[in-house]
């Protein structure tokens, strides 16, 4: 990837954005984004439909950005003081020169699937060899891990297997239409994708390990100046981590709410499978061990240097504290 061309576009398009502040008597309104409306974010839905962030003193006006770039384009530009997606931008901010803080865990594993109307379940990676595989475009995270997984295993990304790059979110549809062999997804869509007859051929949760898939970005001027935010938003999140797998019957009612479109069991099955998978944050607190796996594989494809340390990077005090200070929230009855 071409990082400083997509540093510079990302902070022109995202100044363009401008900055939208809104507050109450005793709620403080804030902007948040998230990279693409999926279910890999449970925590956050759980937390909006369980009025966690409210009794935490916030409402958050979530909207979805269409990708890791664009959601932290948002935060550069001030349009938003927080998103959600791939903490590797941040790194790549920080070694530009650029800012930015990573101040929690929102997904702890690659929440990917290999999905496929056609192919026998893929038992060795190496079966990628002479298959198309359909991702989000680089260097969105369901590419970065099919690329890194097929130059583990020595094949050659556009020899041994082509890669389709094609926008968030429509992976499914590429594959169902024959535009390739097996799409590189997320829930709810590969849910829908089964409920159609294809099925998970390739669990990237597992052969990827504990990972940093998805962090909370917030600028660290943003941070000093607003402390008190920060921690109820990170709060919030630690106490929806523990009510998505406290009460999965719950988290299963407000992914119903949040994918209308979508039949209810395709939506009970893809949160049996999140939880399954252990995907979303059980804790706030971004671990070492998954923060390693992320910088690894992004220093390897060549996206950074990882030349500026986790402690320089994430910001766990903020999580540390949501710790010892969250409640067990029950849901709403």
């Amino acid at each position: 990837m071409a990082y400083l061309n997509w540093f510079g576009t990302a902070v022109f398009g995202a100044l363009a954005l401008g900055t939208v502040t809104a507050g109450a008597a005793d709620v403080k309104e804030i902007n948040f984004v998230e990279a693409v409306h999926n279910l890999g974010y449970i925590n956050l839905y759980v937390g909006q439909h369980a009025g966690i962030f409210e009794k935490n003193g916030l409402k958050l006006n979530l909207s979805a950005a269409g990708g890791d770039t664009q959601a932290f384009a948002a935060v550069l530009g001030k349009s938003s003081p927080f998103a959600i997606g791939d903490a590797t931008m941040v790194q790549m901010s920080r070694e530009a020169g650029g800012p930015g803080i990573v101040v929690g865990t929102v997904v702890q594993r690659a929440h990917y699937f290999g999905v496929s109307k056609n192919l026998p379940v893929l038992t060795d990676p190496k079966q990628f060899k002479g298959l198309t595989v359909v991702t989000s475009p680089e260097p969105n995270t369901n590419f970065s891990v099919t690329k890194k997984l097929l130059l583990d295993n020595g094949l050659k990304p556009k020899e041994d297997t082509k890669i389709l790059e094609v926008n968030p979110g429509t992976e499914i549809g590429a594959m169902l239409a024959g535009q390739a062999d097996i799409a590189v997804a997320y829930q709810p869509s590969v849910a829908a994708a089964e409920s159609q007859g294809a099925k998970v051929v390739f669990d990237f949760a597992n052969y990827v390990g504990p990972f940093c898939n998805t962090g909370i970005m917030v600028l660290p001027e943003y941070a000093k100046e607003n402390p008190d935010i920060v921690a109820a938003l990170v709060k919030s999140f630690e106490e929806a981590g523990r009510l998505v797998y406290s009460d999965p019957a719950y988290a299963k009612k407000v992914a119903r709410l949040e994918f209308p479109d979508l039949p209810g069991d395709v939506v009970d099955k893809a949160i049996d499978a999140e939880i399954k998978y252990q995907i979303p944050a059980a804790t706030v607190v971004t671990q070492a061990d998954a923060w390693n796996k992320l910088m690894e594989m992004q220093k390897f494809l060549g996206n950074v240097k990882y030349s500026i340390p986790m402690e320089q990077v994430i910001d766990n005090s903020f999580a540390e504290k949501a710790v010892k200070e969250a409640e067990d929230v029950k849901a709403p009855q």
